[in-house]
């Protein structure tokens, strides 16, 4: 039993949106199954933060949906930029328990307790164009990153943070995320959105005394990467 994660899938199963006329996403989503079920078992689970489905609703992404479910393993759903579909939990999980996606399971605004480790997270921003509104949406992404480590603070378990934007990007950061991060002690924290020559500009490693790993699918070669215990609880 253990835990992997893997962002960035661009499913487009019932649309048009295929990613296969990308340079490297060439059949990505044979890959995708092919690796997944070589690395993950019915007892694991898997965090998938953002770009999920390009459905622009629930229903339109149903196809998508109904792929990940058939796939080994529970499935842990953070919102991405592209995830049209995304709308409030309850409705979410409404819609998934009536088409029988029973591995699928929404992260908003709380915290699953999964292998000893508390898994928190939100969709998070950057300053990527400079504008006001950019301010107005990070504060409000910390403010559910803070509410999902809150609840992981009650389970008393360790927290292990994903997002969909990385808070630190080459020059550019989301100090208001980096902030919550440090003010609850997160040592590990997962990401994704960029890709292809984006990836130069990605931080790997520490930073802030948090270990970030990047794991868009195609940077992984969509393969899901198991998430390590965090060091000072091991």
């Amino acid at each position: 039993m253990a835990v992997y994660t893997i962002s960035d899938l661009h499913l487009s199963l019932s649309g048009d949106h295929s990613m296969d006329v990308f340079p490297g996403w060439q059949g990505y989503v044979e890959r995708i199954e092919q690796n997944w079920r070589e690395h993950i078992t019915d007892a694991d689970t898997v965090v998938l933060p953002g770009d999920t489905s390009w459905g622009l609703s629930l229903e339109e992404s149903l196809a998508d949906f109904a792929f990940i479910d058939r796939l080994p393993g529970k499935k842990i759903l953070l919102k991405g930029n592209h995830d049209y579909w995304w709308t409030t939990k309850n409705k979410m999980e409404r819609f998934f328990s009536e088409h029988g996606l029973n591995s699928l399971q929404i992260l908003h605004n709380n915290s699953v307790v999964v292998e000893g480790m508390a898994i928190c997270g939100s969709r998070g921003w950057l300053f990527e164009t400079g504008e006001a509104f950019d301010a107005k949406i990070i504060n409000r992404e910390a403010i559910r990153l803070e509410l999902s480590l809150a609840e992981a603070e009650k389970t008393g378990q360790p927290p292990v943070v994903f997002l969909h934007y990385p808070p630190v990007y080459g020059e550019n950061e989301s100090p208001q995320i980096l902030d919550v991060l440090c003010r609850h002690r997160v040592s590990r924290c997962y990401y994704g959105h960029i890709h292809a020559a984006g990836c130069r500009y990605a931080v790997e490693g520490r930073y802030l005394g948090i270990h970030f790993r990047l794991v868009s699918s195609d940077f992984l070669r969509f393969t899901p990467v198991l998430v390590e215990f965090p060091e000072e609880f091991s």
